[in-house]
């Protein structure tokens, strides 16, 4: 174990698995010659022009080719530069990578990531600053994966190289610089698998992505109210983990889902909705979301601060179903 950054545990990672296996690449725009997040830096040095590939700003043939690539036996690491792009390839996405296998039964292999930098905090404005992973979980055929850390960043990017299915990588860009102990050896995370980040008694939070830390926060100032927060990070959306959820709500009662996105419709809708059908006589208080309000990102600085959730947020939604203690 040492500290490394966020964005290095995943070019660490990358490397390990190119080194590894040579069906693996990366392509994408900039990826080679000019990282725009400095993920695969070092990389086109290290491993040339045919397994670090530039591409044409044309996000539908870079998804197109890793379809392709796929199908015919190698292991491509899609790099699309902001998750909001993504929607200018959906076809590719929706129904190509996501249907392949299971049209051709299973005879065809889809290993393909797709890294995708996404959230809001930069003030990038409303077309670089999405949190879009819900459209991608309604899609039969796909996995989601929303790191928090740099650890959990390393893991689960190498595990979702080495799946047969196209695997979505969602980064926060606010996680790229937080540092972290990460083992220095390859390891695999397996997806579907939830962390409890924090034990607790009085209540369970559900985080995702950055709001992780954000929901670490919060537990610490409820700790000082004598309110016990256990916070879960699911790690990867698609598969989910339920049973690790529903064991901690079952023990705590109370339940708060936090995410980025916007609330109508998004993925806390689902966790909450899952926990009201399996533990609906373990709650003793209506599961609650914390999340962004039905609006595009603003590009004002003040204005996306109010946009964003945050530990503030958690706090009063927990409080709001949760009893302090004497």
């Amino acid at each position: 174990m040492r500290p490394i950054i966020y964005l290095m545990a995943l070019n660490e990672a990358l490397q390990q698995e190119m080194e590894r296996d040579p069906t693996v690449f990366v392509t994408g725009e900039d990826v080679g010659q000019h990282p725009p997040m400095g993920v695969t830096l070092g990389m086109l040095q290290k491993f040339g022009p045919q397994r670090v590939v530039d591409t044409p700003i044309s996000e539908s043939a870079i998804l197109g080719l890793a379809v392709g690539a796929a199908a015919a036996g190698l292991r491509p690491v899609v790099e699309i530069m902001f998750l909001d792009f993504l929607f200018v390839a959906f076809d590719q996405v929706i129904n190509q990578m996501a249907k392949m296998r299971y049209m051709f039964g299973g005879k065809a292999k889809l290993p393909i990531v797709v890294r995708c930098p996404c959230g809001g905090g930069y003030q990038m404005a409303a077309q670089h600053s999405q949190s879009l992973e819900a459209m991608l979980c309604h899609i039969p055929g796909l996995k989601v994966v929303m790191p928090a850390t740099p650890y959990n960043a390393k893991g689960l990017l190498t595990a979702a190289i080495r799946d047969d299915n196209p695997v979505f990588c969602l980064e926060h860009k606010k996680c790229y610089t937080m540092a972290g102990d990460v083992p220095q050896e390859q390891y695999e995370l397996p997806l579907g698998i939830a962390e409890v980040k924090r034990p607790g008694s009085d209540v369970t939070i559900v985080a995702t992505s950055y709001m992780v830390h954000e929901a670490l926060k919060a537990a610490e100032e409820l700790a000082g109210r004598g309110i016990e927060a256990e916070v879960i990070d699911p790690r990867t959306l698609l598969p989910l983990d339920m049973d690790t959820i529903l064991k901690s709500v079952r023990k705590t009662h109370r339940v708060v889902v936090v995410h980025e996105a916007v609330k109508f419709c998004g993925f806390g809708a689902e966790i909450a909705a899952q926990v009201a059908e399996a533990a609906f006589d373990a709650l003793e208080a209506p599961p609650l979301r914390v999340a962004a309000p039905f609006c595009p990102v603003p590009f004002s600085a003040p204005l996306e601060e109010a946009y964003l959730p945050n530990a503030q947020n958690i706090v009063e939604a927990v409080s709001s179903v949760t009893p302090a203690k004497a």
